[in-house]
């Protein structure tokens, strides 16, 4: 028995993932799917099967009911766990047959194949069947002249036309198969049948919460042609369903047809010609279709349609009632998915925001990080040319004495304007006239420590050395002694690179 207290978190996760699949199939509330669960022993697929086909009879329940009513308390907490309230039946209600839910199966999966050892062993079998069928249908044929000679003693009566061996068609076709031979058979008709299968029509009625009235006809029986000529196909009769075609759907079979003959044994049919109403019943239980009314035999037109529409006037309320709840759990179970759809799009977009926020925070982090390291680079390359202007300040040559002969006086104007006149050892390499203009402000200024020369650095000057007149620059890449490029003196002057490195 379902306990009207449990709750979904109180469910193990089994549970829960067996709820999940029942209601995306059957699109039922949790609160009446989880008795319907615990009555299946949690079982999904006859969960569903109840759903759809009904429940059959419980013992318990039925002993229940036998005792005395419980109090009110007691019931009306039992009635919320159902999909649909429930509704007490008066006394003078007529008991409701349940309606299952009928799937024929294909003709095709119906043939049984016998293993291949019985089959050889009822080989020989088979083959005497054919032969002595054969020889009783060649006497058959051979002696079918005697009734043609003694017409008095065979007498043939006339019978309806019967369609033996009919060949199994989809549902579709089946149900236009039976409008067309009512209209070739019995004439002309203003009658609108469901155009498929009996369990789409019994599906789409307790989905839409419809009527469903169902007619079933035998060929072979004799009142057939007076039912369907003078009671189906009767003005009363036609203008009834055709002006409740809204909130009923009639599907008519041949029980000839393996569907048609399986919905008669679903539904009790004990004579023909036969009809049925079958209609959602939600006082009796959430997951069943009952019939609430049947017409046995040939009847006439008011006969007919009195039982049908008293048996709709009494279920229409009901239905009614079921459908406004219905809609309302359909626009709040809406509402539910709105409101989750707007706070998954809320979700994405602060997710996304959070994104971009943390994109922008790592690329600041990256820039700032990357500006520290070049600062901290260049710092490091002006105590590096620091360091080796010291280390060449104190490497560099002395000027030649007055004695000195083999030497070379040059001129060097500085940026700053000042001219200084100095002597070299004229075999002394250009570099070292660089060496003096770079370390011109530090000459004399030694304080006596001693500087050594920065690992992996090598010096670029930002300047050059040129003759003014005419033109001639001396640059430092090529090399050479004083003596060589220049000569005994020379006139030079220094001319900054920082912004013109292209005339170098």
């Amino acid at each position: 028995m379902a306990n009207p207290g449990l709750d979904v978190a109180q469910l193990s996760e089994s549970q829960q993932l067996a709820l999940g699949t029942y209601t995306s199939v059957t699109n039922q509330e949790p609160s009446a799917a989880i008795p319907l669960l615990q009555r299946s022993e949690w079982n999904v697929q006859i969960a569903i099967a109840k759903f759809f086909d009904g429940e059959a009879p419980d013992p318990v329940a039925e002993a229940r009911a036998a005792l005395p009513a419980s109090p009110p308390a007691a019931s009306s907490h039992r009635e919320t766990l159902n999909e649909f309230p429930s509704f007490r039946t008066s006394p003078a209600s007529p008991s409701r047959e349940p309606a299952p839910r009928v799937v024929p199966q294909p003709e095709s999966q119906k043939s049984y194949a016998p293993p291949v050892l019985v089959q050889i062993l009822l080989a020989p079998f088979n083959i005497l069947t054919k032969i002595v069928g054969g020889s009783f249908s060649l006497i058959g044929y051979l002696l079918s002249f005697i009734p043609r000679l003694l017409p008095g003693l065979f007498v043939t009566r006339p019978s309806p036309r019967i369609r033996s061996g009919r060949r199994p068609l989809s549902p579709r076709d089946t149900a236009a198969r039976f409008a067309r031979e009512l209209e070739e058979d019995y004439g002309s008709h203003g009658l609108h049948f469901f155009e498929g299968s009996y369990s789409q029509a019994y599906d789409l009625a307790k989905k839409d919460l419809k009527f469903l009235l169902v007619v079933l006809i035998s060929p072979e029986h004799d009142d057939t042609a007076s039912f369907v000529q003078e009671t189906l196909f009767a003005p009363e009769i036609t203008d009834f369903l055709n002006s409740n075609a809204s909130e009923l759907l009639v599907w008519g079979g041949n029980v000839q047809d393996s569907e048609a003959y399986e919905v008669s044994t679903s539904l009790n049919c004990s004579k023909f010609p036969f009809a049925a109403l079958v209609a959602h019943t939600p006082q009796n239980s959430s997951t069943s279709m009952s019939t609430i009314a049947r017409i046995s035999g040939t009847v006439s037109p008011s006969a007919f349609v009195a039982p049908i529409r008293r048996a709709m006037e009494q279920q229409s309320s009901i239905l009614t009632r079921a459908r406004a709840q219905r809609n309302e759990q359909q626009a709040t179970r809406s509402l539910r998915d709105e409101q989750n759809s707007a706070y998954e799009r809320s979700l994405v977009q602060d997710r996304e925001r959070a994104r971009q926020r943390r994109e922008a925070e790592a690329q600041q982090a990256n820039a700032a990080q990357a500006a520290r390291m070049k600062e901290e680079a260049e710092q490091r390359q002006v105590q590096k040319r620091e360091q080796w202007r010291k280390w060449r300040a104190q490497t560099l040559r002395p000027e030649p004495g007055a004695g000195a002969v083999d030497t070379t006086r040059i001129s060097i104007r500085m940026t700053s304007g000042e001219r200084v006149i100095r002597k070299f050892d004229a075999q002394a390499d250009v570099e070292e006239l660089y060496a003096f203009v770079e370390c011109y402000d530090l000459l004399g200024a030694n304080d006596g420590a001693i500087q050594t020369k920065p690992d992996d650095y090598k010096l670029s000057y930002k300047f050059r050395l040129i003759s003014p007149m005419p033109r001639t620059v001396y640059d430092v890449e090529s090399g050479g002694s004083i003596a060589d490029r220049i000569g005994k003196s020379g006139n030079l002057l220094v001319e900054s690179t920082d912004d013109d490195d292209s005339d170098s």
